[in-house]
């Protein structure tokens, strides 16, 4: 069972979506908040599998929320606004996932699940833009602990940096999904980044991944 806190400041929004994770059967809504204050003090308190959190709320907003909860628990930021420095931001803080609230009741439960289950998620109609505001931004310079990564975890990272899930790593490198899991936690302490949605922004900033390439595309140089 998955247990869920919704965070957003409106009743009747926070309502639909608790009563769309309800119809779940393996997801449990453990919690509800209003703000971003009330999110960290719930999260501490129910130590949920994953936090759905809104963006524009009272005393808190969900970014500086998604970044205070960081290392306690996975964050999926659900919202109406795609603009570039809410997705950027909420990634950057370090969410698991990105989703916008036109997001059908099927593939929010769904996205629900991938956060759950370690692995990253952006709603299709911001992934593209994410991945051209990158382009370019490739340095020379190589981020902190880079250079700590083993020849497989250098693998492991170009294809976080292709968005692909632990199974198709798996696939691709011919081992296992558990097996990627534990190099996918290596890789995110030695970046010293909070997700995997980071770490793949880390791939492509870094030139292991080609700034154009998407899911299946080809690595960098």
């Amino acid at each position: 069972m998955t247990t869920v806190l919704v965070v957003d400041d409106n009743e009747a929004v926070r309502a639909g979506l608790v009563l769309i994770l309800a119809s779940a059967p393996d997801l449990a809504v453990v919690g509800e908040a209003a703000d971003g204050v009330e999110a960290l003090a719930r999260a501490r308190e129910l130590r949920p599998d994953v936090v759905l959190m809104d963006v524009r709320m009272p005393r808190m907003d969900g970014i500086a929320a998604t970044r205070a909860l960081a290392g306690l628990t996975d964050v999926l930021v659900l919202t109406t606004f795609d603009h570039d420095e809410y997705v950027y931001g909420a990634l950057r803080a370090g969410a698991a996932g990105f989703l916008l609230k036109n997001t059908d009741a099927g593939a929010l439960v769904d996205a629900v699940r991938t956060v759950a289950r370690g692995e990253g998620l952006i709603a299709p109609e911001v992934t593209r833009r994410v991945i051209t505001a990158f382009a370019g931004r490739t340095t020379t310079t190589a981020p902190p602990g880079l250079g700590e990564l083993t020849g497989r975890e250098r693998e492991v990272l170009t294809q976080l940096g292709l968005g692909r899930s632990n199974q198709e790593i798996a696939a691709a490198l011919g081992t296992t999904a558990a097996t990627t899991k534990t190099h996918v936690s290596r890789i995110l302490t030695k970046l010293g980044v909070r997700s995997r949605v980071q770490a793949a922004i880390v791939a492509r900033e870094s030139g292991l991944v080609h700034p154009l390439a998407d899911d299946g595309g080809r690595p960098g140089p």
